[in-house]
């Protein structure tokens, strides 16, 4: 969806199971034999990288390198990824968003990331997996990244430490405490929250559910909630969607219900359009109805036209009648061409009929320009 893509630039990578190399800070040094590269550690570059298994809980091996790392330097693990049609990746350096994965450059100030289909060879049945990477410095963990195999990485000549053994659920319970202390209002991707918010959407374990339902608490800040309900719609399958059908009828603020509607816009469920319907129609809120009208006409299909239409002909509030217009211009010229016209000729709101003539002039199709010169020549 194209407005998705722009909507949320915080993330990285799937799959793990590339050829491991370590280079010096100065030097490349010989990839290590194939029989001694790890399935589950992704491809390092220009790093001085060290293996170790994980002896004890992961929080304190976390804590106690964290402690110990006076110069800048790194660590990190992989877990399960969630089931998924997309791959995450990391931006290009040059700023472009790549359509395959390519060089995780850790110590560039790029946090780029995006999110593309896999290609259809891809056995979505095939395990995958994410790496979570902290980078220490000072004595203290000052930036989280989650990458794959897909995308090279290069640790810009740092010490690199690799952890295997890592329990999912060890994974979350840390990554959890992170986005709690976070204040999400400051609205910066590259915090250790965002980061850990991202990280913990993606791992395959019911952990993960139960930290993101955590964080849709009508306690909790507004931006931690619209965040979360992103995710709940973009990575956690059937579960999110349950959640998200909680938040969009319970939750007390319009402006996150709104958001809602987003999240709902992104999961591949197909209940999802069936509650954006529902939202669309029945929500105490016109602000929450317009957003659910417009991004089910980013959707589009039959039942997400009947709604759009339904709610010109019948929302009583005039402000949703012409959101609802302005979706009809965001569907497939197609199908939402022919409606325009269809509103301009025969709506009983002026308001309504101004708004469908100004999308179409703006629409650039033959059909809008014939259905002008018939009116000009009445």
């Amino acid at each position: 969806m194209r407005t998705a893509a722009i909507a949320f630039r915080s993330f990285v990578a799937p799959s793990l199971a590339c050829v491991l190399m370590a280079m010096p800070a100065a030097r490349a040094a010989k990839a290590a034999p194939a029989e001694s590269q790890a399935s589950d550690t992704p491809n390092v570059q220009n790093a001085r990288l060290e293996t170790h298994a994980l002896a004890g809980p992961l929080a304190a091996e976390l804590k106690t390198f964290e402690a110990q790392s006076a110069q800048a330097q790194w660590i990190g693990y992989s877990v399960p990824q969630v089931a998924s049609d997309r791959e995450v990746c990391c931006a290009g350096s040059n700023g472009n968003w790549n359509q395959e994965c390519g060089m995780c450059r850790l110590e560039s100030n790029d946090h780029g990331i995006n999110m593309n289909s896999r290609n259809a060879s891809v056995k979505l049945e095939t395990a995958h997996a994410i790496a979570i990477l902290f980078r220490a410095e000072n004595k203290k963990f000052m930036k989280i990244r989650v990458v794959s195999a897909a995308c090279t990485v290069d640790a810009g000549g740092l010490p690199f430490v690799w952890l295997t053994g890592v329990k999912p659920a060890e994974s979350v319970a840390y990554l959890v405490n992170y986005v709690r202390v976070e204040n999400f209002n400051e609205g910066d991707d590259r915090k250790l929250g965002h980061e850990s918010l991202t990280a913990i959407a993606l791992h395959a374990d019911e952990s993960a559910d139960r930290a993101l339902e955590s964080f849709i608490r009508p306690a909790k800040r507004e931006e931690l909630r619209k965040q979360a309900s992103f995710w709940l719609g973009e990575a956690r399958g059937k579960a999110g969607l349950a959640t998200l059908q909680q938040m969009a009828k319970s939750d007390p603020n319009s402006e996150v219900r709104a958001h809602v509607t987003f999240a709902l816009s992104v999961s591949r469920e197909p209940a999802a359009v069936d509650e954006m319907i529902r939202m669309a129609k029945e929500d105490e809120s016109s602000h929450v109805r317009g957003q659910a009208l417009f991004w089910l006409a980013q959707k589009a299909g039959k039942k997400a036209a009947a709604t759009i239409t339904s709610a010109i002909e019948n929302d009583p509030d005039t402000e949703v009648k012409k959101k609802a217009v302005f979706a009809l211009s965001q569907m497939p010229k197609d199908e939402g061409v022919p409606k325009l016209i269809e509103v301009a000729q025969t709506n009983h709101n002026p308001a309504v009929r101004k708004q469908a003539m100004f999308w179409l002039g703006q629409s650039n199709d033959p059909r809008a320009l014939a259905f002008f010169e018939k009116v000009l020549s009445q």
